[in-house]
Order: structure tokens, then sequence, then C-alpha cells
């Protein structure tokens, strides 16, 4: 087919759908001369959900257009986002990855002999490739660096150094693997804009960005694979698709942030062309749409009932996933996905066990982080620090503890007066700005220019003091000092979020208390530090 395409058919088989393009232009002359190369890469991370159909449906058209494509299996991004991906865990996920990818290009019908599977570590961890990461990181700024991986890497309190280096990695993929355009979501534009400003100063050419807009989940907001009900897993069973699409936001008329309807435009009419909606006879019966601005017009006017829509969508969606699930049969690709990705609740140790230090299990066993309601009595002005102030919180012991945060920027002092907060109790102290914190202030956040912060909200009614617990891990008992070495709270933080009805959660289990759940007032999707 690419053969009989003309330079411009091309490019437009290879930009539709797409938010944005930068560098289009250059685009345009390399497919004047030769077929264009074209990256995308994913971190292996959590399991890859029905949204992933979203970027195969985008590489089914480039190699259409005659593109030469490398999918990378980012397994060092894995690991440096947080440590999303535990080390020990890396190559089973990234066995994970590749089967589940190819299953996936598979059932949407993808030759796989045109593609190229690059695993990150392979070439990430040569000697020129480490040099040129020394040689980036000497350019590019702290400021520049936090602000690149804003978006995708995961944004907590006291990040780590190893998300800095992140978005400098994924800029220096694009030399290594001779590429010509690197393609992603729209969420990945500040790692591509800083690719573009700072590969030229290495010596290394400026290439083009393809960009995905970001699809809603289920819920209205990003599909995430942690957070349950936002997305549909590809193993997902048959009634799980039925029962999670009932409860997808799905308004009547509405055609904003509904993940129903954008599946159908990202998805099924780039690889079908064609969408039939599924009708009772006396509503019209089935009716077939060949172009998805027909289909959002019905919708938005009404004449495409929500639940006809849902009905078509699994229909379509369980003819992907089917031959999915009949790959993952197999014994071995069973234990794969076991392995790679244990059940928390099997890995729970014993409470003695984590309080003599434990295993990589017991670590990320949420009941060692001892977490309370607390009620703010004071707030005064750090003494050294125009942008710190020192709260006085009383969290049920018999002397109020001092915390030193920065809040007073993102909430009034008379707010925060007699309020209730979250407070992490059992980390070691730390001295800032020469005064010593005894405890961290917990807060929903979600990054930005403005950056927004919010305290967390207990239930109407806590007490100083009451324990904060994650739903099913009630029984577990917080160590007395979590040891800093095992940076136990930053691997259960990496889990923590505000779900898109602003409940707390880690890792889709809701935060709560004797009382009930754990809220926030406004950020949904935000980030809990």
């Amino acid at each position: 087919m690419a053969d009989q395409l003309s330079p411009d058919e091309k490019f437009h088989l290879i930009t539709r759908n797409l938010q944005e393009v930068l560098g289009e232009e250059k685009l345009k002359q390399i497919l004047q001369e030769r077929e264009l190369k074209v990256y995308w890469g994913t971190a292996t991370t959590g399991k890859p959900h029905v949204a992933y159909f979203v970027p195969m449906s985008k590489i089914a058209d480039f190699l259409k257009a005659g593109c030469e494509v490398t999918i990378l299996f980012a397994d060092l991004h894995a690991f440096l986002d947080n440590m999303k991906a535990p080390w020990e865990l890396l190559e089973l996920r990234v066995k994970y990855y590749e089967q589940v990818i190819k299953a996936m290009l598979e059932s949407i019908g993808v030759p796989l002999d045109k593609l190229k599977f690059v695993k990150g570590t392979d070439f990430q961890l040569s000697r020129e490739y480490t040099l040129d990461v020394y040689r980036l990181s000497s350019m590019v700024t702290e400021h520049d660096a936090k602000k690149a991986g804003a978006e995708v890497v995961k944004q907590v309190e006291h990040p780590l150094l190893s998300g800095l280096l992140y978005p400098g990695l994924q800029a220096l993929d694009e030399e290594y693997l001779k590429v010509d355009a690197q393609f992603g979501g729209v969420d990945q534009r500040k790692i591509f804009t800083l690719a573009e400003k700072y590969l030229p100063t290495l010596g290394y050419a400026k290439r083009s960005h393809l960009m995905n807009p970001m699809v809603p989940g289920l819920t209205g907001a990003k599909m995430s694979s942690s957070e349950e009900e936002s997305k549909i897993d590809l193993l997902d069973s048959a009634g799980d698709v039925k029962k999670k699409l009932k409860k997808a936001f799905c308004e009547p008329g509405n055609i904003q942030n509904n993940g129903v309807l954008s599946f159908v435009k990202h998805v099924v009419f780039p690889l079908h062309g064609e969408f039939c909606v599924k009708r009772d006879p006396k509503w019209g019966g089935d009716k077939i749409y060949t172009a998805f601005e027909e289909l959002e017009k019905d919708f938005a006017q009404e004449l495409v009932h929500p639940g006809d829509l849902k009905a078509s969508v699994e229909v379509a969606l369980n003819q992907l996933l089917e031959p999915i699930r009949k790959k993952f049969e197999s014994p071995e690709l069973r234990k794969l996905s076991n392995t790679a990705y244990p059940n928390p609740s099997k890995t729970k140790g014993a409470a003695k066990g984590a309080k003599e230090g434990g295993g990589e299990d017991d670590e990320l066993d949420p009941s060692r982080v001892d977490i309370r309601v607390g009620k703010i009595i004071s707030v005064e002005k750090h003494p050294d620090a125009d942008s710190l102030y020192l709260e006085k919180i009383d969290v049920g012991e018999p002397q109020p503890r001092t915390v030193v945060s920065g809040l007073v920027a993102y909430v009034s002092q008379e707010d925060l007066q007699d309020r209730l907060v979250l407070v992490l109790c059992n980390l070691k102290p730390q001295k800032m700005r020469g005064i010593e914190s005894q405890a961290m202030l917990l807060c929903a956040s979600i990054e930005g220019e403005p950056r927004r912060v919010e305290p967390l909200d207990p239930p109407e009614g806590s007490s100083p003091g009451e324990r904060v617990f994650v739903e099913g891990y009630e029984t577990g008992k917080p160590d007395d000092k979590l040891n800093p070495k095992k940076k136990v709270w930053e691997k259960v933080q990496v889990d923590l979020k505000i779900s898109g009805e602003c409940v707390a959660q880690w890792k889709d289990k809701q935060l709560m208390t004797k009382l009930g759940q754990i809220t926030c007032k406004t950020l949904k999707g935000g980030n809990i530090s």
C-alpha cells in the first residue's frame, strides 16, 4: 500500500488524529526523499490497558505509510520514575510488555515482521550512552529537567534524582535509536521540547515529534494503570468489560471527557473505518457510521443513547480483547503475568517481620506507614525562611508536633487554624532551615503553572490521633520509626493518588478512618505527598 501513496498522502496518514506535530516541514522533506523512521517508547511499569490501543492504531497508520517503526520497552525509565518498577521485577515486566504489546498488534492485524523491538537497557548502559548522559546533565538545569518531566514522572514532595534524569534519557534515545521522529502522548510535550533544545548542543540533529491526545478514562479523567475504575485491563473478562463500561462516565449529549466516545474516535474508526451502533428496532435499529464526526454530532444531539453507545463499544472492544485473552490462557503466560505483577495481598508479611526490616514485599505493606488525623493548633512564620511556616499539630499525643511546611503558599493562614488534616508521623525527624520538623503534612497536588495544592480532608467528626488506614489493611500495625534506608514511605507514596471522585487512594483502595473515606476538595487525579 505504501508504495502507491504520494508523500502528501503518507503525511496525512502519519498525522491524522494527532493533537500536535512539532517539525512538520522536516517530516514532509524526509517523505519526499525516503521513508520516515519513527519510534514509540513505553516504560514497563503498570499493566497496559485498553488505552494502549490508541498508540497501537497509530503504529498501524505509520506502517501503512511505509514508516520504519521501532518500539522501545523502556525498562530503565520504569525504574527511574520513582521506582514504579522494582529493579528485580524489571526483566519480568519487559517480557510481559513484549508479549502483551505483540498480542495487541496481532489483534488489530499489524504484521510484527515490519516492527523492530528494542529493550532500553540493551543500549542505555553502554559507555557511549552513559558519557552522553553526563554531558547532557552538565547542560540541563534542575529547573528544566523537573519541568520537562512534570506530566510524566511521578511528582513527590522530595523528588529523587532519578526522576530528573528521566527526560534527558528519553531525549538521548532519539539519537541512539537513529530515528527521524518520536511518537508519544501530548503529556510528553515538555520532554520533546527539551530534546529539541538540548540534542543540538551535543552535536545531534533535532528530531520531529508526533503527539496523540490524552484519551479520557472511564471516569472522565486520564486513563491510568494505577486507577482501577478508570481503565479496562487487556485481560479483563467479557463480564468485567460489561461491568466497567456500565459504570463509565457517558452523560447524554456530553462529548467532553467522554472516554467511551474517545475510544471509538481513536481506536475503532482508524482500524475499521466505520462503527455500528446497535439499537433495538423500535428505536430505529442498527446504524452504521462511516465518519466519527457524524456519530459525535448525533450523540451531542442525543440521537444516540449512552446505553446503546456503551453496548456497541462493548462488542467492538471484546473483539479486540478476545485474541489477547486466548493467548494468555497458556500456563507460561499466566505465570509470567502473576510473577511480573504479584498480588499485594499475597505478599503481606507479618508485622514482626516488617518491624525487623523485612524484605521487599513487607516494605510495600501500607500498614507500616503511620498516618493519623491531626488538628492544626497554631501557624507561625519560619524565622529563617520566607516560604516556610511552622504548624503545631495535635496528633493525639500529650504534646503537639511541630511540622515545617510551605502550605501557607496555597492555603491562607486563617483557613489552616483549627483545621483537621492528615499527618505522617513515623518518618525520621528532619531539620528544615534549622528547625526540626517532627512529622509531614500530607496534601493533594497537581503540578503545573501554577501548582495547585490542597490539604486532605478526614471524615466529618474525626478526632486528632485517629488512625488512617488503607482499605483491606485495617489490622496491620505501623512501624515505630521508618528506616530511611529502606525507603518504605517513598515506595508506598508512589501509588498514592486522588481518584476521579476526589477520594484518596493507594493502588485503587481507599484511604479511610473508622468514620469513612479521606477526600480532597477539587484536585481530581492529583498526587499525594
